[in-house]
């Protein structure tokens, strides 16, 4: 039976010509690995932000995802990561096709870390970036290089831009600073480890999925878990922010100073680029959130 697309994978193709490509191809591409590599699918497809997911179950029966990932640079290195992890406090990859983007992976629970109270979220989290937190891969691209790129960027923000100027100047100097600090690179970071991209397993309680990795500094993990989950701070914003910051640092064992910069210039970054991809109406709930988990781990 032909694959059918959930309307959200259709919805794709708005976002450029590179994307419409790949949506267009994708049934084929299903139907070509689906026979390569012996599998039947078992269950309708779902997405996320950036990938198709199928499940199937292999020649030997047994429950698998399917993953074919769009084209970006962010997701390329997603295989090499998984890799190197090897199924420690991430989802197990059983096979790989990195040309083509497919990842067949071990299935695992719907139910993910949004469940959870966020305190008791943040201390599995923290758990997990013990685990993950390894040499990185010498392939892998440098977190450094994004930053500096960023950075640079950020400077040429102009002045009447809705957020507060001696943040941005902030998050230019601890920009500049952390990419000229050795520190800042020779371990694999996730890059996108927030609560939903943590989930239930068979094998462990809770396994990381979907990393965006970079060859990068451990400190730099903590602002996803801060900003996601927003609506639930209602009230107690600067409180709450503040609470999984320092849960994360403590039961990491992280350096709180280092982590709280690295909070200020992904915050600082987030927003910049909520202004670059909609000049003319950005999201002001968004670049709320942004200026207030940059303020919060400051005060």
């Amino acid at each position: 039976m032909p694959l059918t697309l959930p309307d959200g994978v259709l919805a794709f193709a708005a976002r450029g010509p590179a994307w419409a490509t790949w949506v267009e191809r994708l049934p084929r591409l299903v139907d070509d690995v689906v026979e390569e590599w012996e599998l039947v699918a078992d269950g309708p497809a779902t997405h996320g932000w950036t990938a198709l997911v199928l499940p199937v179950t292999d020649r030997d029966g047994t429950p698998a995802v399917l993953k074919l990932v769009c084209p970006g640079e962010e997701e390329e290195q997603e295989a090499l990561a998984l890799q190197r992890w090897g199924g420690d406090g991430a989802v197990r990859l059983l096979r790989a096709d990195p040309g083509r983007r497919l990842l067949l992976l071990e299935r695992l629970h719907r139910r993910d870390l949004t469940e959870e109270w966020d305190l008791a979220a943040c201390e599995v989290v923290a758990g997990l970036y013990g685990r993950l937190h390894v040499p990185a891969p010498g392939r892998l691209r440098r977190q450094t290089a994004y930053v500096e790129r960023w950075t640079d960027q950020l400077a040429r923000l102009p002045r009447d831009a809705p957020v507060p100027h001696r943040l941005v100047e902030q998050a230019i100097s601890l920009g500049r600073d952390l990419v000229a600090d050795p520190a800042s690179h020779g371990t694999l970071v996730h890059g996108d480890l927030h609560y939903e991209n943590v989930l239930a397993a068979d094998r462990e309680p809770w396994l990381a999925i979907d990393p965006k990795p970079v060859d990068g500094d451990p400190h730099s993990e903590l602002a996803p878990m801060l900003w996601s989950r927003w609506d639930e701070l209602a009230g107690d914003v600067r409180g709450g922010v503040r609470r999984r910051f320092h849960t994360l640092v403590d039961a990491a064992g992280l350096d709180e100073d280092r982590a709280r910069d690295w909070a200020v210039v992904r915050a600082a970054h987030s927003a910049m680029w909520e202004l670059q991809d909609h000049p003319d109406a950005p999201d002001r709930t968004w670049l709320t959130a942004c200026i207030a988990v940059a303020k919060a781990v400051q005060d």
